[in-house]
């Protein structure tokens, strides 16, 4: 017998090892589904099923999904996707790798859970409603990884000049991505937008139209799903942009064709726990932000103060730097969002709510108006928020409990705050008193709160003088307010109309939950909502109304705080669900530990400067 051959049981374990391994998927496909809330209650299904984690979405235009999990499940699920004819085509890649071994990395990569959601579109092009979105059949033609570098081996081995200039190979990923790796063509013109985000792309390509005419173009991008929208963009131009092409496949196809790395330097980054992906090319193209040293690690996720992307800092500089300015802030500034020594010595003060009473809300708001000065230049005007209180509060104390975080952003924001319409009785929890066995009002002068929204049972009216609840303050008696929300839809529309155009809206727990109502309404009725931005601190979905599977398109950010026990009135999981129903690519969370507050110490106040600065 063939010492070499394997024996029953070592042939088991090698089939349990391998069974054991795990592996990443990833896969798109550009086609009609007919009925996308089944085919997202499939992946649902499906993906549990198999123990998968990671990001599904499913739109009426396709699918987009980046999974986790043991390889025997990934390779299950591909053959289940497979029998499905609306997959006929697609490129399942498939890659083996470590298990996540990072759980704060993994988290961020969305590969601890599983997300299936229901989007408008499969790719964002652009922000800008306005902008009308290119068919999907003007995408450029599909070069596999081997006609791709056959292409640039060509052009760059040519001794015409003439040939050279005819072609220019473009990057559609963002700059975090491109600074650890690219491709390089000797004698070839590359081109690298160096943009934040993908959103950002067309208004580059506007800007640049006479290096792409009549050029043959060469895009690329980390899976091939963002070249798709991005070259039938270029190719909607018309003449002079119909020669576009696109690496099928993206980087990791080209990577494993070409595992030495052919014509691309450095690492591919990719949106799952590995971070990046590398040939078996040396040398690491990216450095360090502070230092300038060869660095190309982006596991300890250090991010730009002000706009939040991604930056590489090196252990060593990361010791001494606590705050980073990537390269576009540095180039553009953002001046807004810089604190100074004098700020950070400032008492920190926090917005509490009362103990007998309901919750306190907060608004913040900024404007990208620009006005003339004396002297001819310009100067950004202060965003203009609309401010909702919460339950049982008025504009007056909101304001009041709002005086610490309203200074922080006095430079950058107005905030406005208005009354809820719906009055509310004076009333208390009377505390034992083992001297008195009739308890006594409060002292204090009673005056009028208001609410948003309302239980059924109570009688809202203007009665001067205190009276005993009916039953204690729980910490769910938000589950019941669910009377009066047409009057509010009625009142903030008006009120609106008549105070002028707002820039954004903050809500503060219900005044979070109505003003996201009033996002979902506007959204539904007019196609978008009137805001540019809103801000939702210690909110909720409120018990009322319709949130449609289709998220709210408003950059948003929600601030509350994390975990069990840090917020004993609203669950940080309600917080979280209502954080949920806007769009994922356009949402910030702030997570604190703090309780039912609105922090304003650093760097919670820094992260809603940042947020805001995006409107400057």
């Amino acid at each position: 017998m063939d010492a070499t051959a394997a024996t029953p049981s070592s042939t088991k374990e090698q089939q349990h090892n391998e069974d054991g391994r795990y592996g990443v998927l990833l896969y798109y496909k550009y086609a009609e589904v007919p009925d996308a809330p089944a085919l997202a209650a499939f992946y649902e299904a499906n993906c549990r099923a198999l123990a998968l984690v990671g990001r599904v979405r499913v739109g009426p235009d396709g699918v987009n999904a980046t999974l986790g999990g043991r390889i025997v499940a990934l390779e299950k699920h591909i053959e289940e996707m497979s029998s499905n004819i609306l997959f006929d085509g697609t490129d399942f890649k498939l890659a083996s790798c470590e298990d996540p071994v990072d759980e704060k990395v993994a988290r961020e990569c969305g590969f601890t859970s599983l997300s299936v959601r229901l989007v408008k579109e499969l790719v964002t092009l652009c922000s800008n409603p306005l902008l009308t979105t290119p068919k999907i059949s003007f995408a450029g033609r599909h070069l596999s990884a081997a006609e791709f570098h056959s292409v640039l081996q060509s052009v760059g081995t040519s001794s015409d000049s003439a040939e050279k200039n005819d072609v220019v190979v473009l990057d559609a990923r963002n700059l975090y991505e491109t600074r650890i790796g690219k491709f390089h063509v000797p004698n070839v013109e590359t081109l690298h937008p160096e943009i934040r985000q993908y959103s950002d792309l067309p208004l580059w390509i506007d800007e640049h139209t006479e290096k792409l005419r009549g050029k043959s173009i060469m895009m690329y991008c980390t899976g091939g799903i963002r070249c798709e929208m991005a070259s039938a963009y270029i190719r909607s131009k018309g003449e002079g942009f119909e020669n576009v092409f696109q690496l099928y496949g993206g980087i990791q196809r080209y990577l494993e064709q070409f595992p030495d790395g052919g014509y691309f330097d450095g690492k591919n980054f990719v949106f799952d726990h590995r971070i990046s992906v590398g040939s078996l090319k040396d040398g690491i193209l990216g450095t360090c932000l502070i230092c300038g040293s060869t660095f190309d690690d982006y596991t300890s996720r250090c991010r730009c103060s002000h706009c939040r992307m991604l930056v590489l800092v090196c252990s060593i500089c990361q010791d001494s730097t606590e705050e980073y300015v990537c390269e576009l802030c540095q180039r553009n500034g953002k001046p807004c969002c810089q604190i100074s020594a004098r700020q950070d010595c400032q008492r920190e003060s926090e917005l509490s709510e009362s103990s007998t009473f309901g919750k306190p809300s907060i608004s913040n708001k900024v404007s990208t108006s620009k006005a003339p000065m004396s002297n001819g230049s310009e100067h950004l005007k202060k965003l203009r928020i609309l401010c909702l209180h919460g339950f049982r509060q008025n504009a007056s104390n909101f304001k009041g409990r709002t005086s610490a975080f309203a200074k922080k952003l006095k430079h950058i924001a107005e905030l406005v705050f208005i009354d809820a319409p719906h009055e509310l009785s004076f009333v208390y929890q009377p505390k034992p008193d083992p001297c008195n066995d009739k308890p006594s009002p409060p002292s204090l002068t009673a005056r009028m709160k208001f609410a948003w929204l309302v239980s059924p049972s109570t009688s809202c009216h203007t009665e001067q003088e205190w009276k005993i609840a009916d039953g204690p303050f729980g910490p769910l008696q938000y589950k019941q307010q669910a009377e009066g929300l047409e009057e509010s839809y009625t009142y903030l529309e008006n009120t609106i109309a008549q105070n002028g155009n707002f820039d954004g809206i903050l809500g503060f727990s219900q005044g979070a939950a109505m003003a996201a109502l009033l996002c979902r309404r506007q959204q539904q009725t007019s196609g978008s909502p009137n805001f540019r931005f809103g801000i939702f601190c210690s909110g909720y979905p409120a018990p009322v109304g319709d949130f449609d599977s289709e998220p709210i398109r408003l950059p948003s950010l929600h601030c509350f705080g994390g975990g069990e026990g840090h917020d004993r009135q609203i669950a940080s999981r309600a917080s979280a669900e209502l954080a949920g129903m806007f769009e994922e690519d356009r949402r910030t969370v702030v997570e604190h530990d703090m309780g039912h507050i609105i922090p304003t110490r650093p760097p919670y106040i820094d992260r809603i400067k940042e947020f805001l600065c995006k409107f400057m």
